[in-house]
């Protein structure tokens, strides 16, 4: 009859076992085979839905960012930064500059914050000075962070708000950047989620391809 020392070295040789072979299936096995389909069936979405020009990656369609002027003073970090006025500017984001994806989150102001109050009030006057409308035209994405601040998408009021600016400073007629824009309006997920809206940056790939 086995002693109890016995037993209880078969128990944990037999535990050992389980976690050696629970291990190849979950922490190898596993990881390889969603790895190997995601890369053979989603190669897109696996390798962070990447948008390229020229056969450079220029940013992801899941991710916004900034579309500047270079800086006058590239070595003054507090500069602040000037929208090019010949592309589609995005949202504002409370992530940081650049929309650091490591910053990602909200404000977490409410409507009753004086300092958002503020904020708000200023962005929508520099807007509407930007793109040659009034504060009262201006719609809520082009003023508000969303909750990610990582958002690359904006409204499609806010996109057909900054056409005129945008085919002035081309040399371009609004016509054809309007439909350029109707071309990127994305639509409700599942026809019923969510909003329209328009990807920033594969409407500006969409744009440097007209001149």
């Amino acid at each position: 009859m086995p002693t109890p020392l016995l037993v209880q070295i078969r128990l944990y040789l037999a535990a050992l076992r389980l976690l050696l072979v629970l291990t190849v299936i979950c922490g190898l096995a596993y990881p390889l085979l969603i790895t190997g389909f995601s890369q053979l069936a989603l190669d897109g979405q696996a390798n962070g839905s990447r948008l390229e020009r020229d056969g450079q990656v220029v940013g992801s369609r899941l991710l916004g960012q900034t579309f500047d002027l270079p800086k006058r003073n590239p070595a003054d970090p507090k500069e602040p930064a000037r929208p090019d006025p010949r592309w589609f500017q995005p949202r504002p984001s409370a992530a940081g500059s650049g929309y650091d994806p490591i910053a990602s989150g909200a404000s977490n102001l409410g409507p009753d914050d004086v300092g958002l109050t503020t904020t708000v009030r200023d962005r929508r006057a520099a807007v509407a000075a930007f793109d040659g409308v009034t504060p009262e035209q201006v719609p809520p994405d082009a003023v508000t962070a969303s909750g990610s601040g990582l958002d690359p998408q904006i409204s499609p009021a806010y996109a057909h708000q900054q056409v005129n600016r945008v085919a002035a400073a081309r040399g371009l007629e609004p016509a054809v950047v309007r439909r350029l824009v109707e071309e990127h309006v994305q639509g409700r997920v599942l026809g019923f989620l969510g909003q329209p809206r328009v990807n920033v940056l594969a409407l500006n790939l969409a744009l440097s391809r007209l001149g």
